[in-house]
Parts: structure tokens; sequence; C-alpha cells
């Protein structure tokens, strides 16, 4: 049940197109920028309302103390105003208290204590208040420059009697280094968001771009090296289906001409085994007459004297021999295409196989070839056609005598494998390449002058026939080659 609950419970996510991908990617460098802006907009904000929180508290706190001292009846500490702009968080004052006489009679800073207050301030204090001496009796406020430098001319009444005035100077700075950091700090973020924003750009744009160059460049290449697919990745957006796509419609390109070749060569069989059949018809007729002629000239004109007589024969069974070969050339060509009839009988194949050595005996011995024989099995029967399987093991000894020309070492091995029995031809002959392994089985394929290219051919059909296979490969290490037949052991009874 837990299995089952946990199977229940698994989520799959919804595969985003490219288009979305693009336009998430969007919002979300959208979303970084402005939430760091409003981020840092709200900190610097709570940075200016503690800094003039903390401003206006330690000017009301200097005007309190200045009120109180030019308002007292008894005597103040003088050093209260200098100990007030003296704390923490304070020394932004400077505060100065001035008699109705334009004297400070009073200061935060103790060199101004008795000094006239300028007469250029006294002027521009005028001018702001209205009055052309100063000695006006509204609050004056004015800004010094942009290095958020302030200051207030503040006079102080009792029952419409002029007390004095209060004269504070107050410098701004931590405003205005607030708003600085504000700059900076959006300055910097911004930067590292769009510098992050740059290198996922390029990260994302290298992963998409990548498979599509993949695509174009197996497409621009397959003229040079023909059909090839591109790998597959697991993405499920456009580029994936763009993969996808392709590797379908090279695969199926692939088959369409493989169907292509396929029917090619069959048409060129086709066309060889009709002409070939009707070059056989032609040339058979005219075959047999010239064996039937022979004959005749041999009964009729052989000569009596035994000095003449011998090399007469000897030519004219040279003459039947060819004849002979032409015919089975010729024959060869009325069999090819035909379908093969099998007549099995129970057959010692290892007998059969030393009667087709026979044959070749005395070629093998003009050649100096040796003949090796390994045997995994005393008798080997099977069920075959004798004879079509006589004409197989014909064809592949003769090629291999046909590649001793300076002698060697044929071998025969009769083995069982994986309920099979195997019967190997190997020779130390010139051997083939891998690419002639390949083709010697198609037929009017060969690499003989004197061949047609029917004999491996016929023989696979008739080793298929019977429910085997046959096959060639070079020797490794080399020289030679080795010829492999293979049938069922449910058509074979072994006898050890």
């Amino acid at each position: 049940m837990a299995r089952s609950s946990a199977t229940e419970m698994k989520v799959y996510l919804p595969a985003l197109n490219l288009k979305a991908k693009l336009v998430l990617i969007m919002v979300v460098l959208l979303a970084l920028t402005l939430g760091a802006a409003v981020a840092v907009s709200l900190s610097t904000q709570n940075a200016i309302v503690a800094a003039t929180e903390q401003n206006v508290r330690a000017l009301a706190n200097a005007i309190h103390i200045s009120v109180r001292e030019l308002t007292a009846v008894g005597k103040t500490d003088p050093d209260l105003l200098q100990k007030f702009v003296g704390e923490e968080g304070n020394q932004k004052l400077e505060v100065s208290i001035v008699s109705t006489q334009d004297l400070i009679i009073n200061s935060s800073n103790p060199k101004l204590i008795g000094t006239a207050l300028k007469s250029g301030l006294k002027r521009a204090l005028g001018r702001l208040n209205g009055g052309a001496d100063g000695g006006g009796r509204i609050p004056v406020y004015y800004r010094i420059g942009d290095q958020g430098t302030a200051v207030y001319y503040i006079p102080v009444e009792i029952e419409d009697h002029l007390m004095g005035y209060i004269y504070v100077n107050v410098k701004f700075g931590n405003l205005t280094e607030a708003l600085r950091q504000n700059q900076t700090r959006l300055v910097a973020l911004a930067s590292l968001i769009f510098a992050a924003g740059i290198l996922f750009s390029y990260f994302l744009a290298d992963r998409y771009v990548r498979p599509v160059h993949a695509v174009a460049e197996a497409a621009q290449n397959v003229a040079a090296r023909g059909l090839e697919p591109v790998p597959e990745t697991s993405r499920r957006d456009e580029i994936g289906l763009l993969t996808r796509s392709f590797n379908d419609m090279v695969t199926q390109l692939q088959r369409a001409r493989q169907r292509e070749q396929e029917l090619n060569r069959l048409e060129r069989f086709t066309a060889l085994g009709q002409l070939a059949g009707s070059l056989a018809h032609e040339i058979k007729n005219p075959l047999n007459f010239i064996s039937l002629a022979v004959d005749q000239i041999r009964n009729r004109y052989a000569p009596s004297g035994e000095g003449e007589r011998g090399p007469f024969l000897r030519q004219v069974a040279m003459i039947k021999d060819e004849v002979r070969r032409l015919s089975a050339l010729i024959q060869n060509f009325l069999d090819y295409g035909k379908p093969i009839e099998i007549r099995p009988a129970p057959t010692d194949v290892r007998a059969l196989v030393h009667d087709v050595l026979a044959l070749g005996e005395s070629k093998m011995k003009s050649q100096d070839i040796t003949v090796r024989e390994e045997c995994e099995a005393d008798h080997a029967i099977l069920n075959v056609d004798a004879e079509k399987l006589r004409t197989c093991f014909v064809n592949v000894v003769s090629n291999a005598i046909a590649a001793m020309p300076e002698g060697g070492t044929l071998t025969v091995a009769f083995r069982l494998a994986q309920e099979r029995l195997e019967i190997a031809f190997r020779d130390t002959g010139v051997g083939m390449t891998p690419e002639v392994a390949q083709r010697v089985f198609e037929p009017f394929f060969t690499t003989k002058l004197d061949g047609i290219g029917l004999g491996l051919f016929t023989s696979r059909a008739i080793v298929s026939k019977h429910g085997g296979t046959i096959s060639i490969r070079p020797n490794d290490p080399p020289p030679g080659a080795e010829v492999l037949f293979s049938f069922p052991r449910n058509a074979t009874d072994i006898r050890t």
C-alpha cells in the first residue's frame, strides 16, 4: 500500500516549450531587477526615516536647551549646550544663542562666544526675513550649497518681548550619504543582475544552439558522410522534437536507400540471369553437337599407329574436357534463379568430404599442398542431399587449391558447437580482405580471372535449403581464410 501511495503522489511537471521558457526567463530577470530595486529603496527609506528622526530629535533638544537658557530667570549652566552637542549623534549640530544686539552669548562652539553675528549673514537673514536689518521675528531657514547643510534662525519671544535668537547650523550629511548609498546599491545590484543574466543567457543559448548546430552539421554533411543520426536528448521542448524528427527522417531515408539499393541489385541480377539463361540456351545446343562430333572424330579418324594414336586421343580428350567445362558453366547459368530441390538422405558427411578431397588429391600433390584433419567426432551423419552438398564442398576445396599455388596446408575440422555440427575448411593461401569476404556470396562476384562468381552463391543457397549456414573470414593471424559450414543438430546423428 505504501508503494502504491508513493506512486500516486508522484508529480510530473508539464513540458515547457521554447517560447514559454524565454518568457519565463524574461519574467524572472524582470522580477529580480524590480525586487532588488524595491528592497534597496525600502532599506534606504528606512535609513532616511531613522536619520530624520534622529536629526529632528537632536534639533528639538538643542532648541529646548537654547530657549531655557534665554528665558531662565536664575543662573543656568553655560556648558550645557556644549555638553549636549558633544554627545554621540549630535556632532552634526552647531547651536548658538544670539542676543537682540546680534551678539553670540553662548554657543556649542566656544570660539564664537562673545563675537558678533557676521554682517554678511545678518544681511542674508534680513533679506530672507523681509527686513533690511535682519531684526525680524519670523523664523528663517535656508540651505547652504548641495552638501546637506541647513541654517535655522529662530527668534525667541515672551509676551511680544524679543529675548533673542537661536542660530542652529545643521549638517544633514547622513541623509545625503544614505541617498548616495542607495544609488550605489542600485547600480551594483543592477550590474550584478545584468552580469548574471548575460551568463545565464549564454549558457541557455549554448544549450539550445548546440543541438541545432549538430542537426545543421549533419544535414550539411549528408553528401560527404552520408546519412548519420545526431545524438538524441531527453528534452521535451522544440529542440528535442527537432532532434528526434531529424533522426526519424534519417532512419526512414536509410531504409529507403537500402530498399532502393536492394531493388537495383535485384534488377541487375535479374537482367544478368535473363541474359545468362538466353545465352546458355543458345550455347548449350552447339556444345552438345560439338561433343558428339568429337566422339565421331575419335571413333572414325583415330590413327592406327601407336605413335600417333596416343597424342591424338590426348588432344581429343582435352577437347572433350573443355566442352564439359563449358557445359558445366552453362548449366550453372541455367540453374541460377531456379528453386533448389533437395532430396535428403542419411549421409556420412565426413566420408563425403574425404571423397571430395580425393578428387583434388593429384592437384594438391602437384602444388605441394598438405591436408590436415581435426575431428571431434568419428562419424557425422546428416540427413542431406549428398550430391548438392558435394557441389558445395567441391567449390570450397577448389577455391582453397587456387589460393595456394605455391603450396600450403588445408585443414578440415569437424566439431560440435551449441547443438550444431560445424565443418571448417581453413587454408594458408593468399587470403582476402574483410571487404571481399563480405561480397563473396554475391552472384557474379569473383576475384578469379576464369570464374563467373556463382560457386559460393549457389553453395549458400544449397546450405540454407538444408537449414544451415555458411560463412567465410580471413585467418587471424593471416595468411589464409576459413570457410565454415554449420548444420543444426536436430537433423544430425553423431556417433563418437
